[in-house]
């Protein structure tokens, strides 16, 4: 049984991982529908909560139906990144989690994100003193390194589990290797494997098949799977890996009809949330998944991801199920 501090996790949860522009509370309450266990929100710049920037305050949202639901942060100094727990406990989280791990230049070059794997013990230090500045578990989310020179992850992961770290995720890449080549669990499982751990450790990239989800589980014997890029206009992805869990078998993928009635809805609470023009947007990634593998689609998914409307995608969204809903 995984925990976080006080809150049971269940055997081996699936994790939706923390996305920006794509982890907002629509598309995390459509995932918590289909069986994701814990949800976290977008990262979220400590400076920008600091500096009371809309968008990073509105990225504070979460909702009941949610829980159990983390707040990610990031930065690189101490002060702020203190200032920003104090903001953040009144969003009232299950739990907070750093971001030790985003490879993205803009975050690195201000030594936050995967750029502190230059300075362990700043990372320690920051981690410690988040710790003492809350009541809530503070989690953390890294990489296995800097670069293939500087993969010290199993005494990372043990530095920071001494200073009061609750659990850990980590990517089975380096900084170096941002999201290319594939991911190596195997350290991942070394540092689930040392004696001395005893917080939940989570494994996070490629884990994009059920089949995956159970080697995880099985052969490497993590504590849980972070799920990122696989769920991305398929939030049914974690109904699917828990069913192959049980029966070994797939699910049927979801018909026309289903997949049309979530992007709808997930446009519907987008923009409820987000308002016309950003709940536009920021669903529009997510449409080549849900409608994958249906023929002859470009032009639609195309007029999909132009529309300046809700109705004009509503339209789009109709004639599809109308084309293609029977098939």
């Amino acid at each position: 049984m995984a925990k976080i501090g006080n809150i049971e996790l269940g055997d081996f949860p699936l994790l939706l991982a923390p996305m920006e522009d794509v982890s907002d509370p629509p598309f995390r309450a459509l995932c918590k529908e289909q069986g994701a266990d814990v949800v976290y929100t977008e990262f979220i710049s400590s400076e920008g909560l600091i500096r009371d920037a809309a968008k990073s305050m509105q990225k504070l949202d979460i909702y009941d139906k949610e829980r159990p639901v983390g707040i990610q942060i990031f930065g690189a100094n101490l002060e702020s990144m203190l200032k920003t727990v104090e903001i953040v406990e009144r969003s009232q989280p299950d739990f907070i989690d750093i971001n030790f791990g985003c490879p993205v230049k803009k975050v690195v070059s201000k030594g936050a994100g995967a750029g502190i794997l230059k300075d362990i013990p700043l990372m320690v230090s920051l981690s410690e003193a988040m710790v003492k500045h809350t009541k809530l578990p503070i989690t953390v989310k890294t990489r296995l390194g800097w670069d293939d020179e500087s993969v010290y992850i199993q005494d990372v992961a043990e530095k920071l589990q001494d200073v009061g770290i609750q659990a850990i995720a980590i990517h089975g890449r380096t900084r170096a290797q941002m999201y290319k080549g594939d991911a190596i669990w195997e350290p991942i499982a070394e540092v689930k494997n040392n004696p001395r751990m005893h917080i939940p450790v989570f494994g996070n990239g490629d884990v994009n098949s059920a089949e995956k989800a159970m080697l995880m589980r099985d052969k490497f014997g993590l504590d849980g799977a972070m799920i990122g890029r696989a769920s991305i206009g398929n939030p049914w992805f974690f109904a699917d890996v828990k069913h192959f869990f049980k029966t070994g078998e797939h699910l049927p993928s979801p018909g026309i009809p289903e997949r049309v009635k979530t992007a709808r809805r997930h446009l519907e609470m987008a923009i409820a949330w987000n308002g016309d023009h950003a709940g536009l947007y920021e669903t529009r990634r997510h449409y080549t998944n849900y409608f994958k593998g249906i023929p002859h689609f470009k032009d639609y998914r195309l007029r999909m991801v132009t529309g300046d409307s809700k109705e004009e995608v509503f339209e789009v969204f109709d004639e599809v199920l109308e084309k293609f809903g029977n098939e």
